[in-house]
């Protein structure tokens, strides 16, 4: 029985530590995911800027300011200019596609220029990495110089479960630990059990477990939940010495408090208990432990 206890008391610390680890992993692989696409977003403000600041260079403005960008929502942005210019068509689509390229979080983009005064659609176009489905027409027409805004809103992929696999992962390793834990719990309680059903004859004493209680001829002495755990111990192995540490531990240990006074306590009212019994005695093993010596 003690083999038993005590190697549920590893299993439960094993499994305690991968459950600790799995939350750990899963919560660590949430924030760098996180991490990841905040700093992605920021790098993608900085190719917009690159964005204005050839299409200024192009018009032949190599002085005046791009306002800051303005994200109108989670996938919109709008590149504003302090003053106004002129733009060929051929040469936007040629800058966007340099600068968005390299946007890692979206594959497909359209991009409207609109007019500051009406917020007309003056042109537009979409760009794809995947260049079939890339739409672009009349690059041929130098527009006039005016008040201009270009609009770039990026197309939201599809979720794909590799990106997250590593969460994936962790989280089914908490659901299997969880599982293995419960088994093991359901497990440990059928021994206890078992054990509990148990009947014993000590001597001329017969120790119901799970009356808790001492039949001797017709006399009955009830006993103490702690007194009938610490007695198991000493029944499952008569005339054999216990060690005091290993009493300690499966009697106190799961309660979390270990009090060194608590076992001479309950063992001193034990041994009280049996001394109806002439062929019984608790006796201590200095330096040892506790032995409960039974004849015939």
């Amino acid at each position: 029985m003690y083999f038993v206890l005590n190697q549920n008391s590893m299993n439960r610390k094993c499994i305690f530590g991968l459950i600790l680890f799995s939350l750990l992993f899963v919560f660590c692989t949430s924030f760098n995911a996180t991490g990841s696409d905040a700093f992605d977003l920021a790098k993608r403000e900085v190719l917009l800027r690159r964005i204005g600041h050839e299409v200024l260079l192009q018009s032949g403005d190599s002085t005046s300011r791009i306002l800051p960008i303005e994200k109108i929502s989670d996938h919109e942005y709008q590149i504003k200019f302090e003053n106004t210019f002129t733009f060929k068509p051929e040469a936007l689509v040629t800058i966007s596609k340099r600068f968005l390229i390299k946007d890692v979080l979206s594959d497909e983009y359209l991009v409207n220029v609109l007019n500051c005064n009406n917020s007309s659609i003056v042109y537009g176009f979409t760009i794809s990495k995947n260049k079939k489905d890339a739409q672009i027409t009349c690059i041929g027409r130098k527009q006039p110089k005016a008040c201009y805004t270009i609009s770039v809103k990026f197309k939201t992929p599809p979720k794909s479960i590799g990106n997250y696999l590593y969460l994936w992962a962790g989280l089914c390793l908490l659901v299997c630990m969880g599982f293995i834990f419960s088994k093991r719990n359901k497990a440990k309680k059928a021994i206890v059990k078992e054990e509990y059903d148990k009947r014993f004859n000590i001597g001329l004493t017969v120790f119901d477990v799970q009356k808790r209680e001492l039949q001797f001829h017709d006399a009955t002495v009830d006993l103490t939940k702690t007194e009938t755990r610490l007695l198991l111990i000493f029944a499952s192995s008569p005339n054999a010495i216990i060690e005091r540490s290993r009493l300690q531990k499966e009697i106190w240990e799961d309660e979390g408090v270990i009090v060194g006074r608590s076992l001479d306590m309950f063992i001193s009212k034990l041994r009280k208990k049996l001394e109806q019994d002439s062929n019984i005695s608790l006796v201590v093993v200095r330096g040892k432990g506790y032995k409960l010596e039974v004849t015939t």
